[in-house]
């Protein structure tokens, strides 16, 4: 376990658009779908090896002078949230941009000694400061490593973004600080044309200013070699019980995988006693509807697929007999589903705002039943962050940091683009049962998985 790392804020500055926002887009109405994200940033942290020293400076400038350039086309970002009126202030005040050093090597932070508690210090603010009149929608700060590695720390706020906006945000900029020759990405602000505000307040997740710190992270990770495994194990059952075709996709192997462990957690904790379950998965709609949503628009654009058990139905299904292959069907096919759904969304509003808006109520009530465990999995593994090369080449590890939201997964890609790696969130007092019961889950899988 590494020390606590010292940061050193040296230098913050407000980034202003190249050329002020138009009067007439002064305001940016929030979505009602935006409305029930919590107080939150949407974060992620691209780390870099050592650049030479005579070289960052440049490239530093460079990068300001990009965020500058590219801010007009994304304008709310320089803004500020009024939480009264649910609308940003396009007043063009700035986006914070601040460099800081690390006293320790860039290895210390992305080598298996470092825990996600240390990441939260690599931000330019903290993950809960949002939503308030002073708080920046956009924050960026550049790490400097001892070694001479760097991380570009960067929050977003959730209250109009999604991470599909945050991968936006970053290949524009990207292409800015780079002279990417590809078409300028100009994203789309029209989410509230189709659900409008209703002044809604943000649904509670237990996410405040003074958070509580008891939700921690872990992170699982799951080779190419692994998920084979996992894959092969779906398909053999698959070719006498279950239904053929493709294999299933990384990410649902191994949301089955960390769903099973934790459901079993959630039985050990309770001494036996199963809870009724609820499987969450995001989809990104963008695309997907009929008429379709611009792969760049901004907002939330998140459905929920759901896959519920009873307690009985858990305890028989997924905990005695362990049926791993008729749990990633399950949520192979609701993931389908929901997919299927999409087209229906803008065509059909009142589906549409029970996709989008009111299962997610529902969802979230069942998180705070004691006799419910609601699972959150959400894709991240597919945004191209690997390739984000800001002038120090492309990054050796993308991460996220402690985020205070638990009984939740996040799936990251690697590096090498054929695995998973999987961010866990949980109350720390559920972490040890989950630990042991995924060991014992995979372990079970693996040594048992049918020989090629």
């Amino acid at each position: 376990m590494m020390k606590m790392m010292k940061v050193e804020v040296e230098r913050r500055k407000l980034i202003k658009p190249l050329t002020a926002t138009p009067s007439h887009l002064r305001s940016y109405k929030i979505s009602l779908i935006d409305e029930l994200n919590p107080s939150m940033h949407v974060v992620r942290i691209l780390f870099y090896p050592s650049v030479a020293g005579e070289k960052l400076r440049p490239i530093i400038i460079n990068l300001e002078e990009s965020l500058a350039r590219i801010l007009p086309f994304f304008y709310p970002l320089a803004g500020r949230y009024i939480k009264e009126n649910h609308l940003v202030d396009c007043n063009d005040q700035g986006v914070e941009f601040s460099e800081a050093t690390v006293d320790c090597d860039l290895l210390a932070v992305t080598g298996a000694g470092g825990g996600a508690e240390h990441l939260n210090h690599l931000l330019p603010i903290d993950i809960c400061a949002a939503d308030e009149p002073t708080d920046p929608i956009l924050a960026v700060r550049i790490n400097r490593f001892r070694c001479g590695g760097v991380a570009i720390g960067v929050c977003v706020s959730h209250r109009i973004s999604d991470s599909a906006c945050l991968g936006i945000f970053l290949a524009a900029w990207k292409d800015a600080a780079t002279g990417g020759s590809g078409d300028v990405i100009k994203p789309d602000f029209n989410s509230h044309e189709f659900f409008p505000s209703e002044n809604l307040p943000p649904l509670h997740f237990g996410v405040s200013r003074t958070r509580d710190t008891s939700v921690i992270c872990e992170r699982f990770m799951f080779d190419k070699e692994a998920i084979s495994v996992l894959r092969d194990i779906y398909t053999a059952a698959a070719s006498t019980t279950l239904e053929g075709g493709r294999p299933p996709s990384r990410v649902v192997v191994v949301s089955a995988v960390l769903t099973q462990a934790l459901l079993r957690a959630d039985m050990a904790k309770k001494g036996g006693v199963p809870s009724a379950a609820l499987i969450a998965q995001a989809i990104n709609v963008r695309e997907r509807t009929v008429p379709p949503v611009s792969k760049h628009a901004w907002g939330t654009w998140v459905s929920l697929s759901y896959l519920e058990y009873s307690a009985e139905e858990a305890r028989l299904n997924l905990l005695e007999n362990g049926d791993f292959p008729g749990l990633v069907r399950k949520m192979r096919e609701t993931t389908i589903q929901g997919v299927k759904d999409c087209p229906r969304i803008l065509s059909e509003r009142e589906f549409g705002r029970w996709v989008l808006v009111d299962s997610y109520f529902e969802a979230a009530k069942k998180a705070s039943n004691p006799n419910y465990k609601v699972i959150w999995i959400t894709d991240w593994s597919k945004f191209g962050e690997y390739e984000l090369d800001f002038g120090f080449g492309k990054p050796v590890w993308v991460s996220l940091a402690d985020v205070p939201l638990k009984d939740m997964f996040i799936l990251m890609n690697t590096k090498s683009n054929d695995g998973i790696e999987a961010w866990v969130y949980l109350h720390e007092s559920d972490m040890p049962f989950f630990e042991h019961e995924y060991h014992r889950v995979l372990e079970t899988l693996l040594t048992t998985a049918p020989t090629t």
